[in-house]
């Protein structure tokens, strides 16, 4: 009979727990992995207060089970754990029991209200998806009730906030909410100064576990904000208008509408009645455990997380109950159940590296204490969140892939409202797309009209073209380069004019009374440049023309003849206009590919010349009718910047790029793709591979 591991709970522990799990197992059918939860989705809990003050919404913190688990041998259950029979080896839930050989507790916490009279009753707690909600919609509801009361009294009542506990959870929800009073002020026409906010916590300082220095920061942030703070002050009464505090002796009452609980959490019923049925339970719940993370006395049972009481060697206080503590001890029990399957004694003891701790005051500032090895340092305002960020990033990638990273930054910084983001609004998409609709069809238009050109010279005949169209701009770049900025013809103010002409002298006739543009997108400056005849642009190409030196170069680096940029102009300095300067990267891989491979080999140049033919009609095509814009705007960056480093490119033409970079993510309005990616997402996504690696956006 195969083993059978069910894991109780879906926060950061469980989850890591049951997917390296399946990791270890992902051959074996033998054995079943099971994770039981009341959601179908786990919670960023320490995201909770950015909901809870309108900064995200309440789809940003939470990630569907069933994508996590696609595609891996894990069972996800729908119940509510009421008890663990340890004898018999059941979990008995509301809706079915699950037999196991080994379980893992991860049931995670709720908040403590330490006996507190109207603690419970009269507050907002904020430590599951549903409170955050709760709160959110309340804050809403207060200033909408407010900007109608005609009552100045009544109306600071209603706009009176207290936050109990100035811990992490504590901080951060005040912090956010000070940062969300101002926009609410301004929605509801309400007068600032009738807003009181007050963060209150019995201990002398805020947030006891950071460094003196930057928790004193932290309160000098809040005050700045506009936030009062009373410490050493004790709450001993919370009635349904009412705080009463206890601060240093002195009893006082203050109303108040709205107070947040934020003052501790205690261990999940599940977990206290196991540590008392398993005789193992201590403060708040928790359960005593050895080193390997096993609950005290037992081999069969493991408790991560928040629900672990073990103290390190040489440590004083138990495990920290953090973020951190959850994703390692989840990976140490994967490692050590596998190890017990499997047969093997040499179990991993639990040895945790933490890296730190971290406070953000709203989503602009932040702050946090980061210790490497021996090495320990602070980080406050744009670097301490760009640290919250990434840790943030690094949990996703474990869980949910790049599908979720991408989620995570669309709502922090992408389509953030209020440049409440530690980069302010810069990079926040308040720019109607529609309004890139004449960019794609023009952009669109610009390659297709070089594709179809393309076609009418014959580089679609089976005749090589590209050791003219490469050899004629290197030409001339070397003309320049080698003659340290001689005159150039004045009828060379094109690289096109240059490729184009030295195909005339073998291929091709050109049309005197057009323009020659060339492959890398040149279309409408050439057309009024006045441009000369092919034949003077050949010989300002070589310099055979006979004129006086005007050309200029104005930038050759060289960085370890790997890459050299080159900038020049074909005319004197002052006389040159934006289609007389012209930049090329030369990338020495890049030169010996089209020189040394390229070019020998006729059938390469061939087949070469095809594909860009058809990749400017393809990426012409796709932009103006707008089908795979995300990808045809890809493409047409990728192709210019391929002719950046072959032939190079004139300044008039480098809005080609620009606009291929603006339509990646912002042109699919006003496009067929509103009709046709709704449907190819949905059909991608249901894809068995492609659900297991995460490789799809929500």
């Amino acid at each position: 009979m195969g083993k059978r591991v069910v894991v109780v709970g879906a926060g950061y522990s469980g989850i890591l727990a049951a997917k390296k799990l399946a990791k270890k197992f992902k051959k074996d059918p033998e054995v079943s992995i099971t994770i039981i939860d009341r959601n179908p989705f786990s919670t960023m809990l320490t995201e909770l207060h950015e909901v809870a003050a309108g900064r995200v919404d309440e789809y940003s913190i939470r990630m569907d089970l069933k994508k996590i688990f696609a595609g891996r041998n894990v069972n996800v259950k729908l119940d509510t754990v009421q008890k663990i029979d340890f004898d018999k080896k059941i979990v008995e839930g509301a809706n079915e029991s699950y037999e196991y050989d080994y379980v893992v507790i991860a049931a995670g916490s709720k908040p403590t209200f330490f006996g507190i009279e109207g603690a419970k009753e009269n507050t907002f707690t904020l430590w599951s998806y549903d409170d955050a909600v709760r709160l959110r919609d309340h804050i809403n509801d207060v200033f909408v009730k407010a900007s109608q009361e005609p009552n100045l009294e009544k109306r600071r009542f209603l706009l009176t906030f207290y936050v109990v506990g100035a811990g992490f959870t504590g901080v951060e929800m005040m912090g956010e909410l000070a940062e969300y009073v101002p926009v609410l002020c301004d929605k509801f026409s309400i007068d600032p100064s009738d807003v009181t906010m007050v963060e209150v916590d019995a201990m002398p300082r805020t947030v006891m576990t950071l460094p003196e220095k930057l928790a004193n920061k932290v309160q000098n942030r809040l005050e700045k904000m506009g936030v009062q703070i009373k410490l050493n002050a004790k709450v001993i009464k919370v009635t349904e208008d009412a705080i009463h505090l206890d601060i240093n002796g002195n009893i006082e009452e203050n109303l108040v509408h709205t107070v947040i609980w934020t003052a501790g959490i205690e261990s999940t019923d599940i977990t206290a009645q196991s540590g008392t049925e398993l005789e193992a339970a201590q403060r708040g719940g928790r359960i005593e455990t050895d080193q390997y993370l096993r609950a005290k006395g037992r081999e069969d049972v493991y408790v991560i997380g928040d629900n672990t009481y073990f103290v390190l060697e040489g440590e004083e206080r138990p495990l920290p109950q953090m973020v951190e503590n959850a994703e390692q001890s989840g990976g140490l029990v994967a490692k050590n159940i596998a190890e017990q399957i499997r047969g093997g004694k040499n179990l991993t003891a639990y040895k945790p590296a933490f890296h730190g701790t971290m406070v953000c005051i709203g989503g602009r500032w932040g702050t946090a204490n980061i210790k490497l090895g021996k090495v320990e340092f602070n980080l406050v305002s744009f670097f301490a969140m760009f640290a919250k960020h990434m840790m943030n990033c690094v949990y996703f990638l474990q869980v949910l892939g790049w599908n979720k990273v991408f989620s995570y930054l669309k709502h922090e910084i992408f389509t953030i409202r209020n440049r409440r983001s530690f980069v302010g609004g810069n990079f926040s998409n308040r720019t109607p797309s529609f309004l890139l609709f004449p960019l794609r069809v023009w952009l669109g238009a610009v390659w297709l009209f070089e594709g179809i050109k393309k076609v009418n010279e014959g580089w679609l005949a089976g005749d090589p073209k590209l050791s003219g169209f490469f050899g004629g701009a290197q030409q001339w770049y070397d003309s320049l380069l080698g003659a340290g900025g001689a005159d150039i013809n004045a009828g060379s103010s094109v690289i096109g004019k240059v490729v184009e002409a030295t195909q005339a002298a073998t291929t091709t006739v050109v049309n005197a009374g057009a323009s020659v543009v060339n492959g890398a997108g040149k279309i409408a400056a050439d057309v009024t440049a006045g441009a000369t005849g092919a034949a003077d642009a050949v010989a300002g190409a070589t310099g055979s023309g006979g004129g006086e030196a005007a050309g200029s170069v104005l930038l050759h680096w060289n960085f370890l003849n790997i890459i050299q940029p080159i900038f020049v102009t074909g005319k004197p300095l002052l006389e040159s206009g934006l289609e007389d300067f012209a930049f090329k990267i030369d990338f020495n891989l890049m030169t010996w590919f089209v020189n040394d491979v390229i070019i020998p080999n006729p059938q390469l140049q061939v087949f070469m010349q095809t594909m860009v033919v058809v990749m400017e009609i393809g990426i012409g095509l796709a932009l103006i009718v707008g089908l795979f814009t995300t990808l045809a705007a890809g493409m047409s960056v990728v192709l210019q910047v391929m002719f950046l480093m072959t032939t190079g490119l004139y300044l008039n033409t480098v809005w080609m790029v620009v606009a291929g970079i603006a339509l990646i993510f912002g042109g699919n309005t006003l496009s067929l793709d509103y009709w046709v990616m709704p449907k190819l997402k949905k059909w991608w996504s249901g894809i068995p591979f492609v659900k297991k690696w995460y490789i799809y956006h929500d």
